[in-house]
């Protein structure tokens, strides 16, 4: 056996609400502006949405038999804003909430330590009616639910995290419009939704510190863009750190925007001297809101690209070799992506990495001996974790990995079109059919990553 991960590693998966739970006009649950999107047409892969999606809802109870079946220690998933609170604001659903709590149970029941995540992109649509993202009262709307989830859920759940990928919320259903809620706003109207976003982030995490009922742990899980040097030259190194937090062109995808003020207590020099003239008033309180302390440095990551130095020591971006390994997403497999990705973020921000999300999509499908077999993403998984591993080696304090996605579900505008998960999902029966990476992901969790080689 090969060398392991530290006592305790956190071994998970992770899915998102609208993704998998399905049931989405039942037990008096709300719209939310992905059903809206959804409604819309071209939008989605040939109409497809999530309003049944995996039937987790009525399923849940089979799904964490294979969870603890898998030897997982902790699950990711996050709640529906909308079915807690159908108008976002105001009436509790009780059978909204209700779900989550019997869905805690039966993972503590299985050892089975959850992982909330407030807020996973589905919006409630009366609350968009209402300004959405724009309007700055959704500070105070966000901290609501959270006051909600914490009073009713808190006794049971440690562990939480509050946005999923601003970035993207904020970027594509935002700015270019591919995504919920499909607007295409000015500049100056995306960095005030990013701003009212990072401030409900702050918000929820001192709703949650103030009202939890057992000691807390909170983190946040934005996209983890990373830059990997072309070789170990110093020089490239250094362009590679340089690259993953300067803001060198207006760019609501750079990972500094999101991270300084959140860690750091402030928004990045190099991206106020772009974005200045188009922020909204940011007061001194306004950053003391975003920056309360976190317990961890949650962060999704899947790819990365190669950086080097020019003749001046500056970034510069390295074209994938013509017939790079490419997922069935066409995302360029980069298993390095796991060490600098961790290194890089641990240096600047100093908090315990917890990859949220790790994965890829493959074509995948039942064979002809009832099974479902998925070398390629056997093979990026154990990549991507000798690099994991190599960079908790090296010292970074990697506190654990949670795979995307527990089972195949509906990926937002791919529709069912992409298949991340370990678990495969007939859409027409609801059939879930473990995978080869399953059996082989759980002799990694059992080995606590000794397994891999």
């Amino acid at each position: 056996m090969g060398k392991t991960f530290k006592d305790g590693f956190v071994w998970g998966v992770a899915t998102a609400s609208y993704q998998i739970e399905g049931a989405a006009k039942t037990d008096g649950r709300g719209d939310s502006v992905w059903d809206l999107f959804c409604r819309f047409d071209g939008k989605v892969l040939d109409g497809q949405s999530g309003d049944a999606a995996c039937d987790h809802y009525h399923r849940y109870k089979e799904d964490v038999a294979l969870m603890k079946e898998l030897g997982i220690n902790g699950y990711r998933f996050s709640l529906s804003w909308s079915r807690i609170l159908p108008e976002g604001t105001g009436r509790l659903n009780e059978k909204g909430i209700d779900f989550y709590s019997r869905l805690v149970d039966e993972l503590l029941a299985s050892g089975i330590e959850p992982y909330a995540t407030l807020f996973h992109w589905d919006y409630p649509t009366e609350l968009y009616y209402r300004g959405g993202w724009l309007n700055r009262d959704s500070v105070n709307w966000f901290a609501d639910y959270a006051t909600v989830v914490a009073d009713r859920l808190s006794d049971r759940i440690v562990n939480w995290m509050t946005l999923n990928e601003p970035q993207c919320f904020i970027g594509l259903g935002h700015q270019t419009g591919i995504h919920a809620p499909g607007l295409k706003l000015s500049w100056e109207q995306c960095l005030r939704a990013a701003h009212h976003a990072l401030l409900a982030h702050g918000a929820a995490v001192q709703t949650l510190r103030a009202r939890s009922k057992r000691a807390c742990r909170i983190g946040y899980a934005p996209v983890g863009n990373v830059s990997m040097p072309i070789d170990n030259d110093p020089k490239n190194i250094e362009a590679a750190r340089r690259a993953m937090f300067e803001v060198q062109n207006p760019d609501l995808w750079v990972n500094s925007w999101w991270m300084d003020p959140v860690f750091l207590g402030r928004y990045p020099e190099s991206a106020m001297k772009l974005h200045g003239p188009y922020m909204p008033e940011v007061s001194a309180d306004d950053l003391k809101t975003i920056s309360q302390p976190l317990d961890f440095f949650g962060v999704n990551t899947y790819q990365g690209g190669y950086v080097k130095a020019d003749g001046n020591g500056d970034p510069v971006v390295v074209k994938h070799p013509d017939g790079h390994a490419r997922t069935a997403y066409n995302w360029p497999v980069t298993p390095d992506c796991l060490y600098w990705g961790p290194k890089f973020f641990y240096e600047r921000y100093q908090k315990p990495i917890l990859v949220t999300e790790n994965g890829m999509a493959c074509v995948d499908w039942v064979a002809l001996d009832d099974k479902v077999h998925d070398p390629q993403r056997i093979d990026y998984l154990n990549r991507h974790l000798l690099a994991l591993r190599k960079a908790y080696e090296d010292g970074v304090d990697v506190m654990g990995y949670l795979h995307w996605c527990f089972t195949d579900n509906f990926e937002w505008a791919e529709g069912y079109r992409q298949r991340f998960g370990i678990v495969y999902h007939n859409n027409q029966t609801h059939e879930r059919i473990p995978k080869d990476s399953y059996y082989w992901y759980k002799k990694v969790i059992a080995t606590n990553g000794g397994d891999l080689g």
